[in-house]
């Protein structure tokens, strides 16, 4: 006998006589939606109304005790023996089964973050979408799948949103209805809710892991060859401006934290991020997060304001999250006021277009540059620039470490150091969609600042490797 027979058995309820019977599968009532025949289907769960009444009972029972400041083993130990106790006291026949996954589940509602915790405990998981209360999508792998986690109706996913947020100090409602925030554990978190969302809350997190990747991790998984990563490595030791470019979800801000731990560990690191998620290990970092507005619209806080306040603070590095406003220009600035050794990601398919965005949002200041001088601004700010894609089989791989190199006319030209390139045609068959990343046998020119700051290459380590020869300096700014 299914739970729903148990059930209803125990409460003594039989369908009325004249009931309708029941459609069969795919047919719908004439004039009825689909979207709007989901919400009934969801309300005949027999889990959902059990779950909620044992829920409201055990939120009853532990009232302020939640809220106290205690040992979360011991919050964890009580609240699972009260969702236990009042089971029973329930009295609704279940098999054993059944009343673990229904404990463990309110457990989490009351607890963590209700049917998505599984999730965010799942290692393999990497993103975690949200698209309605029903539809829960996953990133497993580069791949994104489907999952069979639901909530029970929008109102608990809008729980669960409000329980996110306000833990960073953040609030989402009908006058503030997208958020970003942060999960404890660093994940990143965005949120929007109805107006803005038409078919109700929509959440998206983007998991981090629990140990940051290193750049043995990346080598590990094909994203960066191990000559280029010592050369990366090289680069933040000699203090080197970089700029980390690519598309969403190409794992930028995994980059910049595998190359941040090559940051000599005596040095004053600032780091200054929308929401904090870079994990650095050093111990001399210091933390800054930027603040939305209040409910009555003041009390923000801009990235621009902190990298101000950063440039008073002594930093031997300021480390941006991501730039993506007039924060751009005050970073040009710091970069090129003695503050070596920054590093900081922007959204951008290739290092040509990097540079473009680059101008774009000095020009969203406000302040009236021309042209010339913000090129100049950006050659002399920025060292090197390291491209990330994710490929169309869902790896993320390194496609091109290039060297910003002087102004020539009203143009800056590139040149790369180490290109990835798609295999020749008649080399097919190996699978690759890019071979390795490969050293192009030009030599950066800015190894004399390297060795002012203590690093030395070897004579032949820009020896071009095997393969095809990659293409020479690239200018940025020619409009032929």
């Amino acid at each position: 006998m299914s739970l729903h027979d148990r059930i209803q058995s125990s409460n003594g309820s039989t369908v009325a006589p004249d009931a309708p019977a029941t459609a069969p599968a795919g047919a719908q009532s004439a004039g009825q939606p689909r979207a709007q025949q989901r919400p009934q289907q969801q309300s005949m769960d027999p889990y959902a109304e059990l779950k909620t009444r044992i829920h409201h009972a055990c939120i009853a029972k532990l009232g302020p005790e939640l809220f106290r400041k205690t040992e979360t083993e011991d919050l964890t130990e009580r609240v699972l023996h009260v969702v236990t106790e009042q089971l029973a006291l329930d009295r609704t026949p279940l098999t054993r089964e059944e009343r673990r996954q229904i404990v463990r589940e309110i457990s989490d509602d009351i607890l963590g973050y209700g049917p998505l915790e599984p999730l965010l405990n799942d290692d393999s998981v990497t993103e975690v979408m949200v698209n309605a209360f029903d539809r829960i999508y996953i990133e497993r792998a580069g791949k994104i799948e489907r999952t069979q986690t639901t909530f029970a109706d929008n109102a608990h996913l809008l729980r669960i949103i409000d329980k996110i947020v306000s833990q960073v100090g953040r609030r989402v409602d009908e006058a503030s209805p997208m958020v970003d925030a942060r999960l404890p554990d660093g994940s990143r978190v965005n949120a929007i809710i109805p107006p803005l969302a038409l078919r109700g809350p929509t959440l998206t997190i983007r998991k981090f892991a629990r140990d940051p990747y290193t750049m043995d991790d990346l080598i590990n998984f094909g994203s960066v060859s191990p000559k280029a990563a010592q050369f990366l490595s090289s680069c933040v030791k000699g203090k080197l401006n970089i700029l980390i470019s690519g598309g969403t979800g190409t794992g930028k801000t995994t980059l910049l934290n595998a190359m941040s731990a090559f940051v000599p560990n005596d040095e004053r690191i600032v780091t200054i991020e929308d929401a904090a998620e870079l994990q650095l290990q050093q111990e001399h970092v210091i933390t800054l997060e930027s603040r939305p507005p209040n409910i009555e619209g003041s009390g923000e806080v801009r990235i621009r304001e902190l990298v101000r306040n950063a440039l008073r603070m002594r930093p031997d590095r300021i480390i941006v999250g991501e730039v993506r406003g007039a924060e751009t220009l005050d970073m040009l600035q710091a970069m090129n006021t003695g503050h070596e050794g920054s590093l900081t990601t922007i959204h951008a398919n290739s290092p040509r277009d990097a540079l473009s965005r680059l101008e774009t949002l000095v020009l969203t200041s406000g302040v009236d540059l021309p042209l010339r001088a913000i090129r100049e601004q950006t050659s002399s700010a920025f060292d090197l620039l390291v491209q990330i894609s994710r490929l169309v089989d869902g790896s993320r791989r390194l496609t091109a470490v290039t060297e910003v190199q002087r102004m020539e006319s009203d143009i800056v030209t590139l040149q790369d150091i180490f290109i990835a390139k798609a295999p020749e045609q008649e080399s097919g068959g190996s699978g690759r969609l890019l071979n390795p990343l490969a050293c192009t046998g030009l030599k950066p020119t800015f190894l004399e600042k390297m060795a002012a700051n203590g690093v030395v290459f070897a004579p032949t380590f820009f020896e071009p490797e095997a393969g095809p020869r990659p293409t020479f300096a690239a200018s940025y700014g020619d409009r032929s």
